[in-house]
């Protein structure tokens, strides 16, 4: 699949790689290698870049507002991000800079969560293992980005993450690019994720065919 793009035109993506065990980790790190090499997307590798947790304030609210569409990128650790990239939340989008009266300076962005997880989908049903659908996990992210006044896409997620077979797991990390360039060349219309609950590797497909139509 490929499209003509305008550099001029194409939206600055930030992903904010959060991964504090990669060494585990094939599928995540391959993501993160993919997506590092387009021309649109800034990948910041937090565990790297803060390894004492030491989150540069001003380096971070300057990467925000340089770029137009944020990634968080991150397995799901016990229904929640990781340590570093909740420590990020907490320093980075603070109050007269992200929210509150005079602080809405990310108003307006996109925001998107790229999550992987251990359990199955029908982990995260009611009635399934976990008991709840896979957006209620993510609600103190999505109203985060609420109340900073920007915009909550449905997430790219991938489940049993560690259990699927090497093919599978080719799609999910072929389909990170289509979808992030998507994003940052504005081929993708907002509206044909309307009634998502989530992203899967056959809705990129599907999206983007809807996208060209």
């Amino acid at each position: 699949m490929s499209w003509t793009r305008r550099k001029s035109n194409l939206k600055r993506v930030l992903v904010l790689f959060a991964h504090p065990a990669q060494r585990a980790s094939s599928i995540n790190v391959s993501m993160a290698k993919r997506v590092e090499q387009l021309d649109s997307v800034t990948l910041v590798d937090l565990y790297a870049e803060y390894p004492r947790f030491e989150v540069d304030i001003e380096r971070e609210q300057a990467r925000l507002l340089s770029h137009d569409v944020i990634v968080f990128q991150f397995p799901l650790f016990w229904y929640s991000t990781p340590a570093l990239l909740k420590q990020w939340q907490d320093l980075v989008l603070e109050y007269g800079f992200a929210y509150g009266p005079k602080g809405k300076r990310l108003a307006g962005k996109r925001v998107m969560a790229s999550v992987t997880t251990g359990g199955s989908a029908n982990d995260y049903s009611l009635g399934g293992g976990n008991n709840r659908p896979f957006p209620d996990f993510l609600l103190p992210l999505r109203q985060t980005a609420e109340l900073c006044g920007m915009i909550f896409l449905p997430p790219f997620v991938l489940h049993s993450a560690n259990h699927i077979d090497t093919t599978d797991a080719r799609m999910h990390i072929d389909a990170y690019p289509v979808l992030l360039e998507a994003l940052a060349s504005a081929q993708l219309d907002t509206s044909h994720l309307e009634g998502l609950s989530e992203i899967t590797t056959r809705d990129v497909a599907e999206i983007m065919a809807g996208a060209a139509a």
